[in-house]
């Protein structure tokens, strides 16, 4: 007998269910259909000895010293700036844009504050309201940094005009006045020094936790017994599209060793305008391993369908509505927990996630 059944075994399952088993010293029963614990934050080591993110990089980034502390008990880490270059007109340039970007692009000599907001100032438009995702970036820089920067990778990435997207989706990048580089500001900038998935390890390390993989929560919870659920998966998969399925992205991954100590200077460049792909990750810069051989990932924006692995939900009004229908339907279920960026069909960042399930935690469970 399980007090909880928890489906899917990402961050949002693996915080639930290390704070149910340690704090409550209730019985959990985690079950996923992959064949790993870790959801979409998984690494493992490839045939080159390169340690790779499966899924697409996650750069762990974070404000929350609550949620830094928290996964502080299960890694060490490894102290990083994540820096991330874009391939434009022949250069790669600093994105997000900043005086560095501003002066490589156009042959500028600003120096200052001052004088970067100064341009920015004049080339913007004067859009007080902004009510898409173009509107925020022509609003905050002007229509040729758009045009090379932003409108090619949102193209690509959701194969949608960022006329028809929300403003939250461009909003995400800042732009800068000064040379800084990084992409995050967060104060707390981090990789686990182990690897995600030992991270996940040491999580879920306890004689409370039970783990189910390969398996489908459906073909098993008529004959286990629990008290609870808590799901992690899609929302619309739980009532079984009754109302239609939720579009997302998904995407597809191309990797290639290559015979060389490094490929490119940083471990991210972005190709808003040039080839298919949407960027190009080299892992070693992130995880500081030492090799004579290097792991690229090239990585494509697709449409997400029945067999492709759902990443991003498509933020449209539309989209939102039918979402809004199935979590009417998950407010009449007083025995089910729904948790997580499939479940709440939200693209949150990995502090987020783990700070929502430790909130749910706090004020859904342990009460």
């Amino acid at each position: 007998m399980f007090d909880f059944l928890i489906v899917g075994a990402g961050f949002s399952g693996a915080v639930l269910a290390e704070r149910i088993a340690s704090q409550l010293g209730k019985k959990v029963l985690i079950v996923d259909k992959r064949n790993h614990i870790g959801g979409n934050a998984y690494d493992y080591y490839n045939e080159a000895g390169i340690l790779v993110h499966k899924y697409g990089p996650h750069w762990f980034h974070t404000n929350d010293k609550g949620v830094f502390s928290y996964l502080s008990q299960f890694t060490k880490w490894r102290y990083h700036f994540h820096i991330v270059k874009t391939y434009v007109d022949g250069r790669l340039l600093p994105i997000p844009i900043n005086m560095d970007t501003l002066n490589g692009l156009y042959g500028l000599k600003l120096q200052s504050p001052e004088e970067v907001q100064a341009y920015f100032d004049k080339v913007k438009l004067p859009i007080s309201n902004p009510k898409n995702s173009e509107d925020i970036v022509v609003s905050q820089v002007g229509v040729d940094l758009y045009n090379k920067f932003f409108k090619g990778y949102t193209l690509k990435q959701w194969e949608i005009h960022p006329k028809d997207l929300a403003p939250s989706v461009t909003a995400r990048i800042p732009t800068r006045t000064n040379r800084d580089e990084r992409y995050f500001t967060d104060t707390y900038q981090c990789m686990p020094r182990e690897g995600y998935t030992v991270l996940f390890q040491n999580m879920l390390n306890h004689p409370n936790i039970s783990i189910l993989l390969n398996t489908d929560y459906r073909d098993i919870q008529s004959y286990i017994p629990f008290n609870k659920m808590i799901y992690t998966g899609p929302i619309d998969s739980f009532f079984e599209y009754k109302f239609g399925k939720l579009p997302y992205r998904s995407l597809k991954f191309e990797h290639e060793n290559l015979n060389q100590e490094y490929y490119q200077p940083v471990q991210q460049v972005n190709y808003p305008n040039d080839y298919d792909f949407t960027r190009i990750v080299e892992w070693k810069h992130a995880t500081g391993q030492q090799s004579s051989v290097t792991t690229i990932t090239r990585e494509y924006s697709i449409l997400a369908n029945d067999i492709t692995d759902k990443y991003y939900p498509i933020p449209m009004e539309e989209n939102h509505q039918l979402f809004q229908l199935y979590k009417n339907e998950a407010d009449k279920l007083k025995n089910v927990i729904f948790c997580g960026r499939l479940a709440d069909y939200k693209y949150y960042n990995m502090d987020q996630v783990i700070a929502r399930a430790l909130m749910i935690f706090e004020k859904e469970i342990k009460k």
